[in-house]
């Protein structure tokens, strides 16, 4: 269990979770609000993925709008799209590093460095790495795309990193730390984690993937589904708000807060307080604090009547960042008539679409032409190579073997002539 009574004895750690990265921004929302000295006084922020994004948003102190900006507004540009994420023009990585190149301050590295932890997974052999030092504000900015880089989703070729291939660190280690028992889990999946919803489910089967231990259901499903390919922006604003009352239930299970806001949502009465067992809330004199006995009730969504009253920022940036454009070209292309449009026309605007984008990523790629044809090279060399290995000892294992086998056998009993021998002499007729 974390202690919380010394200042840097705990850190968290974000996971991975793709369009579902808002959940984390209600979870750190709920923290700074309700229980600032967890985010204060944290050793180091672990991330994984999109989990990372939010990671170094904390560290390097940006705000709530700025970070409900930037993830709702990349949804609504799949959105946007008429094949979503199959469509030629959407390229994550880039939309990502231009959004990064233009924001993060010119000292992140600085305040990252021993205060940020990326995980990253290293190509081909899948370790991972999780790194902290920071030499330059590039650096930084590259291993924040490596983690964000799953393959064949966002390309072909893994991004560089120190003379080394890195992808999403999500594959090797999704809830990356170096000591569990002291950092504060968070995932929007229903699992074990510290904070994470809690499934209405009554299955008790439980999964270990990419070290994180998810709970067997269709919601789970669903959700990871959501991962890849984005619902509606009001969908993921609901997940947004729900990872604000899972962090308020972490707070309130572990008495470090002292209201009780989720038994008033729930219309229930809580428990009484048992003697002798305060919170890691409590104040010096021990008078304040809650007992760590008391089970917070699960409070979902749509058990809110008005989030507006939980916490007025969050859902002030929520429907600022939701809201549709008002222009008349915008509405008419989201009605009916405009969708319709959009398909049949399809045949004629998606080859002069696809043309163009991959043209724009052919050049772009240009000044990486050489490196990624030197390292495809060495790839096939060393593929060819293993390949050569592996059938050269598997074939003389089978020599070996068979050779082994013939010795076994044993030499010839003296005066036993060989069957061969015996029927190639004649016979006495045949001598006649």
């Amino acid at each position: 269990m974390v202690s919380f009574e010394k200042e840097g004895s705990w850190s968290l750690s974000f996971c991975g979770s793709g369009f579902l990265g808002l959940y984390h921004v209600g979870v750190s929302h709920c923290l700074r609000e309700r229980a600032p000295h967890l985010l204060l006084g944290a050793h180091r922020f672990y991330g994984a993925s999109s989990g990372a994004l939010n990671a170094v948003a904390l560290v390097c102190g940006k705000s709530l709008d700025f970070c409900c900006a930037h993830l709702l507004g990349m949804i609504k540009v799949v959105k946007r799209l008429s094949l979503g994420v199959f469509h030629p023009a959407f390229a994550p990585i880039e939309l990502i590093k231009l959004a990064l190149q233009e924001h993060l301050p010119a000292n992140a590295h600085i305040l990252a460095s021993q205060r940020l932890g990326i995980s990253l997974t290293r190509w081909p052999d899948g370790k991972n790495i999780i790194v902290t030092d920071f030499a330059s504000r590039d650096e930084l900015i590259q291993a924040l795309l490596c983690t964000l880089y799953l393959p064949f989703y966002c390309g072909v070729i893994p991004l560089e990193f120190r003379g080394e291939h890195y992808f999403d660190g999500g594959l090797s280690n999704n809830v990356p730390c170096e000591d569990p028992k002291s950092t504060i889990t968070v995932a929007p999946f229903h699992g074990t984690l510290d904070i994470c919803p809690q499934s209405p489910s009554a299955s008790l089967h439980e999964m270990n993937i990419f070290n994180m231990s998810l709970q067997i259901s269709t919601k789970n499903f669903f959700l990871g589904f959501h991962t890849l390919f984005p619902p509606s922006p009001e969908v993921v604003a609901d997940i947004c708000r729900q990872g604000y009352l899972d962090a308020l239930r972490f707070l309130e299970r572990r008495g470090l807060t002292k209201e009780l806001i989720l038994w008033v949502l729930a219309s229930k009465e809580p428990p009484a307080p048992a003697e002798g067992t305060q919170g890691a809330g409590c104040d010096e004199d021990g008078k304040a604090g809650l007992p760590l006995t008391w089970a917070a009730p699960n409070v979902r969504i749509e058990d809110v009547p008005d989030f507006e009253q939980l916490s007025p920022e969050l859902e002030a940036v929520l429907r600022k960042r939701c809201g549709k454009n008002p222009s008349i070209r915008a509405q008419f292309w989201r009605s009916g008539p405009g969708q319709v449009l959009t398909y049949l026309l399809l045949p004629c605007t998606l080859p002069m679409e696809y043309a163009y984008f991959r043209s724009r990523r052919l050049v772009a790629w240009l000044p990486d032409v050489p490196a990624d044809l030197r390292w495809m090279q060495g790839l096939l060399r060393s593929s060819a190579h293993e390949f050569y290995s592996r059938t050269k000892a598997s074939l003389l294992r089978a020599v070996s073997l068979s050779a082994t086998k013939s010795l076994a056998a044993g030499p010839l009993q003296p005066g036993v002539a060989p069957l061969v021998d015996s029927a190639l002499e004649p016979t006495p007729t045949q001598q006649a």
